[in-house]
């Protein structure tokens, strides 16, 4: 099995990803939280930063972009290459309003004449190699058929199947069955994406779809940064190394980000996920909420590891 780490915008960037790969490991490919491509081909310094090689030695990273104009696409395929990726993601699964009433990421998936027109360009013109990640539909799971269509006449490198709608945000259970359709119809690559929390999660995923070779986990592994190695049989759940873990994430973000509010901004997200692994960890986390000041979470934060086990 190959395991991919999805995009999670604010999480995952590149201070959490090589603390991530030095400590845990296991990942076989990174995906980057989304570029958002436009016609002057000039992006936000975090985002270039974000997928510098310099920023990202030893991992292998797929740049991903947001957009529904094949202009801008190329023109970032272009940017990619410069920056040495052969490969581009084309994020066609963020469910975000902002995104959505733009016509962009899922939003997308609701105008599939546009799309195939879209994808007819970029398949054509593109620089670098394409894979998808998308949704299976934006109102109705049925939309999905004729998606799979569309996609049907692409050569892409894989097409990522997150089997939510758009409206489903993350609520109510990713649709198998839709899923199942996919395995069965698509000429492409597949990769399942969505709610692997556990490793029971995990094995009702490859024993449904036997043939599926490729997992992506996302809010899952942010969790449970221990989770592909319990799908292992390699977790160790030692505090040493969870604890060095969030120090290196925390001081990368200490080091790229002035004043204390924006770095406990970040850490504060962090923890949204990882506490839940903890015992008895509401009340500390009530502390890493309100810390308004490094040394008030930092207290915050070592109490939880001293006084409380991982579960």
């Amino acid at each position: 099995m190959r395991f991919y780490f999805a995009p999670m915008e604010g999480v995952t960037r590149h201070i959490y990803r090589n603390a991530y790969a030095k400590y845990f490991g296991k990942v076989d490919r990174y995906f980057a939280p989304f570029v958002c491509a436009n016609q002057s081909g000039n992006y936000k310094t975090r985002e270039i930063t974000d997928i510098l090689p310099e920023n990202n030695i030893g991992i292998d990273l797929v740049p991903q972009i947001l957009t529904c104009n094949a202009e801008d696409f190329i023109l970032a395929s272009k940017k990619m290459k410069s920056l040495g990726y052969d490969e581009i993601n084309l994020n066609l699964g963020c469910p975000s309003g902002t995104v959505v009433s733009k016509k962009k990421g899922s939003g997308f998936l609701a105008y599939p004449k546009e799309l195939d027109e879209f994808l007819e360009r970029i398949f054509t013109e593109s620089e670098t190699k394409i894979s998808i990640k998308t949704r299976i539909g934006k109102d109705d799971p049925e939309e999905f058929y004729r998606l799979l269509e569309i996609y049907n006449r692409y050569e892409m490198e894989e097409l990522i199947i997150h089997p939510r709608i758009q409206k489903d945000m993350y609520n109510n259970k990713p649709n198998l069955d839709v899923f199942e359709e996919a395995v069965k119809l698509s000429k492409n690559i597949l990769c399942y994406n969505g709610d692997i929390c556990t490793v029971d999660d995990y094995l009702a995923i490859i024993k449904r779809f036997p043939t599926i070779d490729r997992i992506m986990l996302g809010r899952g592994i942010i969790a449970n940064p221990e989770l592909i190695l319990e799908i292992m049989g390699e977790a160790m759940k030692d505090k040493k190394t969870w604890k060095e873990f969030h120090d290196e994430v925390y001081h990368g973000y200490q080091e790229i980000m002035s004043g204390d509010r924006n770095a406990l901004f970040k850490m504060k997200e962090f923890w949204f996920y990882m506490s839940k692994m903890f015992t008895n960890h509401e009340k500390y986390m009530k502390k890493i909420r309100k810390a308004q000041k490094a040394s008030e979470y930092e207290e915050a934060v070592s109490s939880l590891f001293r006084e409380q086990e991982l579960i």
